[in-house]
């Protein structure tokens, strides 16, 4: 399906799993360390995927890359400062999945996994261990820069809400939708954009989200495997 190995499939699977337990974790336990203690009396601050996780948004994750994938429950007005509070608690998890990256790509930079961000085992039924490794860093890599846009629903939207004075902010949270939209369409762009580029090479261009997420994820890559 979709021209993806099974192979592909797989690994996706076990990195999203991943991802998405880590990153909801270090939401759930940043606000908790700023007072919030909601997601701990739920019993979601925990690395347990089934705690946090959204089915439908995984299954779409594992066959597109990325998705909404899970959700901890964040509670601004129980932090001791509701504002930098939630700064904090919602950069956590697009941070998380960056050091995920590091850590994954600490054992292939020093040579300790083969560098194999394509290789399969059983007849292309299961990832390579290098497959598997290159895989868990591409992918929160991409979490890590996409989750940081400034669109509403991304934790990217939040920390800027966060981050600006009170004035810009009432403005900012009034065109929350605004930017919602603005997601939506550059998801729909990013997979018309070959149709595009089939009628006119500069209809390519027409991609921003790939631009946007592809060239920085690329440099990252590039840093923390040494290329």
């Amino acid at each position: 399906m979709f021209g993806l190995s099974p192979a592909t499939l797989v690994s996706r699977a076990i990195v999203l799993l991943v991802a998405m337990a880590v990153h909801e974790f270090a939401h759930a336990y940043i606000a908790y360390r700023m007072g919030d203690p909601t997601a701990k009396e739920q019993g979601r601050m925990t690395l347990d995927p089934r705690a946090n996780i959204y089915w439908p948004g995984f299954i779409i994750g594992v066959f597109i890359g990325f998705a909404v994938l899970g959700s901890a429950p964040v509670n601004p007005y129980r932090m001791r400062d509701s504002r930098w509070g939630m700064f904090w608690a919602v950069l956590a998890g697009p941070v998380s999945n960056l050091l995920l990256a590091i850590l994954f790509a600490l054992p292939v930079r020093l040579g300790l996994v083969p560098f194999d961000p394509f290789g399969t085992i059983a007849g292309g039924l299961l990832p390579s261990l290098g497959g598997l490794f290159f895989e868990m860093i591409w992918l929160n890599i991409l979490l890590f820069v996409f989750n940081l846009l400034p669109l509403a629903p991304l934790d990217g939207w939040t920390v800027m809400l966060s981050a600006l004075p009170a004035g810009p902010a009432i403005w900012w949270e009034r065109h929350r939708q605004t930017t919602t939209y603005v997601l939506f369409g550059l998801i729909a762009l990013s997979f018309l954009s070959p149709r595009l580029e089939a009628i006119h090479p500069l209809l390519g261009y027409a991609n921003v989200l790939g631009w946007l997420i592809g060239d920085p994820s690329a440099s990252i890559l590039g840093l923390l495997l040494g290329f």
